[in-house]
């Protein structure tokens, strides 16, 4: 025996193996998480492929991924085209059970694409089992292989569906039949169909557990209102949108349906309907694209004796539903394709519980004030048994906290920001326009009046002093030479005496008036260099950086001086909606002064007393950019409690204004009912 022919049986006896514990496990009582990692690893591993996965459809008849092993990421991400286009794909193999082998990056391009988008070849096989579809299992082999090759992956995967097959029939058959499970949904539906009386949640009831119940693609009840119906639940939605094209469709459609008063199941033809239906639908269907559409009119329930039965044991829907329409069942398959016949049944099923539940609800929703009624039957309910102790304890409970609020003083207390301001503080101004071209002082220094601060250059100002200088040179010339001739020559003719007399007394005159301008230049040059207004210390912080070469206007602060030798004051910013009560207060308390309590920020823990002469209030409000509009005032503060703590200047600092005792209630709910009263009142 060849190396080659060696191999090959060494393959095919591992192959065996391989299948050997698959078959193995099939039988085995493995639950769903043992079973298909091992499955699936022993399919990849025999067919020496990339990966895999498994496939089922879930209770909604949707492929559900079980499994996977080194799929690739384009056919799991959830919102990609290529992953729609792949789920289309697995999906209909799913649903014709017809195994395939689609080669890389092939597939269709019209309204529905579906095809391979990865760059393997996927070999799918369908899991199927008593001619029920339960899913597939995908394998994702390299493309590089022969076509007989290629069936081969093909017939042995089949091979695997069977015995996964069996052991999906096995788990079926271990846990209930299927007659079982449609009866017991039959159960929990009417169960649930029943439980309550609210009209709403019976409707939503209906439509969730009534697709359960069908396994069909989505369910709707209407109500009629009037002459109307419209859609009171949807399956799946928790909330509907009436201006929603879809739900607009739906409306049009149950109302047509229901004033026709004969129940429409829609399989794809429109013949034999009458055109105002036959309209309705195929605008309907143009949205949904639903298959088998089945609208049927909720009458109420005939409650004068036996139900009538029909033929096969179904109900005579025509005689046990006497009443008048009430609403509509629309049950739809979009994707689903259960029998016909078994699609009615269950259809029947829901029909008969469902129209009974929802006409009882709405029965008890239209008894008269009904709200009121249910109000008053559960606060009953909290005065007897056991919630008697508990409800007269949480009634004295109020009733004693109610008169706390009335009968129980306390401070009322306006509250407002601030911060802590030296009493000599001065900000210093820009007298001139210029650039700094020095800075001669820092934070924290600490400086006298007359300081020098910060020296400034104004070009304009040079150039007019050196026009102003020349004006006065070239004057003065002017000046000398007609006194010289004046002085010189003894013997002048009149005219010309008096000619150079007059432009002698025109430029001394001029002379005076370039003088005057050259001194009131040298003040404004003196103005260049900025000094000190107080003695104190720079408060501004990096002054160099801040002006160090930059243009400076007439006007313009350049840094803030105080004197932290002198006491600090609180400026408070009162908001000007609080200050009511603070202006009566002050008319009924002859006092100059009003107490303040106040926490810095630095000490959020020790409140401390100042005093708010009634003089440092501000007349006018002015609007802050943070609190709006606002009144300054000025507190003084205890100096011996403030000095304990040497606190910074421009500390923020919180500030109560003690206004009296009133009821606590309108101490503490004051501001609530204001509000109240400015929006709502």
């Amino acid at each position: 025996m060849t190396v080659n022919q060696q191999t090959v049986e060494e393959t095919k006896q591992q192959i065996r193996g391989l299948v050997n514990e698959i078959a193995a496990l099939a039988k085995s009582g493995a639950t769903a998480e043992e079973f298909y990692p091992e499955f699936l690893q022993r399919i990849v591993t025999a067919l020496a492929a990339a990966g895999g996965a498994v496939w089922l459809l879930d209770e909604d008849r949707q492929l559900r991924l079980q499994y996977q092993i080194n799929a690739e990421p384009t056919v799991l991400a959830g919102d990609g085209e290529d992953s729609l286009r792949h789920s289309r794909l697995i999906r209909r193999v799913a649903q014709t059970g017809q195994s395939l082998l689609v080669p890389p990056y092939s597939g269709t391009t019209d309204g529905d694409a579906e095809g391979n988008p990865t760059r393997y070849l996927l070999v799918l096989a369908p899991l199927k089992h008593d001619g029920n579809a339960d899913g597939l299992i995908e394998v994702f082999q390299r493309p590089d292989t022969a076509p007989e090759t290629q069936k081969g992956y093909v017939r042995f995967l089949q091979q695997m569906c069977e015995l996964a097959a069996d052991w999906l029939r096995s788990q079926k058959l271990r846990l209930f039949t299927d007659r079982q499970v449609l009866w017991q949904q039959a159960d929990s539906f009417a169960r649930a169909a029943h439980e309550s009386l609210d009209l709403k949640e019976t409707a939503y009831i209906v439509a969730n557990e009534g697709r359960r119940l069908v396994g069909c693609d989505r369910v709707s009840v209407a109500i009629k209102r009037g002459n109307k119906c419209r859609v009171m639940a949807i399956s799946g939605q928790d909330t509907i949108e009436n201006r929603s094209n879809i739900v607009s469709a739906l409306n049009t459609l149950a109302t047509r349906v229901v004033a026709a008063g004969e129940p429409l199941w829609h399989d794809g033809t429109t013949e034999d309907l009458p055109p105002q239906i036959e309209e309705a639908l195929e605008e309907y269907v143009d949205l949904s694209y639903g298959r088998n559409i089945a609208v049927l009119p909720l009458r109420e329930p005939h409650r004068g004796g036996q139900e009538q039965q029909g033929a096969a044991g179904q109900v005579d829907r025509d005689n046990a539903h006497r009443g008048e329409v009430i609403g509509a069942l629309i049950v739809e398959q979009i994707e689903s394709d259960l029998p016909a016949e078994i699609f009615r049944a269950r259809v029947d099923l829901v029909y008969e519980h469902g129209t009974r539940a929802i006409a009882n609800s709405l029965s008890h929703s239209n008894l008269f004030m009904m709200p009121v009624w249910k109000t008053l039957g559960k606060a009953t309910d909290l005065f007897r048994g056991r919630a008697l102790p508990k409800t007269i304890a949480v009634l004295t409970a109020l009733a004693v906290i109610s008169l706390g609020m009335i009968f129980v003083p306390l401070e009322l207390q306006l509250e407002a920001e601030g911060k802590l301001e030296p009493d000599a503080r001065r900000e210093v101004f820009a007298p001139i326009d210029g650039e700094v071209i020095e800075v001669l002082v820092d934070h924290s220094a600490k400086v006298d009046v007359g300081t020098p601060l910060v020296k400034l250059r104004n070009r304009q100002l040079e150039m007019e002093m050196t026009e102003l200088l020349g004006q006065i040179r070239t004057t003065t010339a002017e000046f000398e030479r007609v006194r010289k001739v004046l002085g010189e020559r003894r013997s002048l003719e009149p005219n010309e005496q008096k000619q150079l007399q007059g432009e002698e007394f025109e430029f001394r005159v001029r002379l005076e008036a370039l003088r005057e301008k050259l001194a009131l230049q040298k003040e404004r040059e003196e103005q260049l260099t900025i000094c000190s207004p107080i003695q104190g210390t720079v408060m501004s912080w990096d002054v160099e950086k801040t002006l160090r070469s930059r243009p400076i206007m007439t006007g313009q602060v350049l840094m803030e001086i105080a004197d932290l030798s002198q006491p600090l004051h609180l400026e408070v910013n009162m908001p000007d909606k609080r200050m009511g009560h603070l202006d009566k207060r002050i008319r009924e308390l002859d006092q100059p002064t009003l107490p303040v309590r106040y926490v810095l920020a630095t000490h959020p823990d020790e409140p401390m007393l100042a005093e708010l002469p009634r003089s440092e209030i501000q007349l006018r409000a002015q609007v802050d950019a943070e609190q709006g509009s606002t009144v300054k005032m000025r507190a003084i503060p205890d100096r011996e409690q403030l000095e304990k703590r040497s606190p910074r200047p421009g500390a923020k600092v919180i500030a109560n204004v003690q206004c009296g005792k009133r009821a606590a209630g309108f101490v503490l709910f004051h501001e609530v009912y204001e509000w109240l009263c400015k929006f709502l009142f």
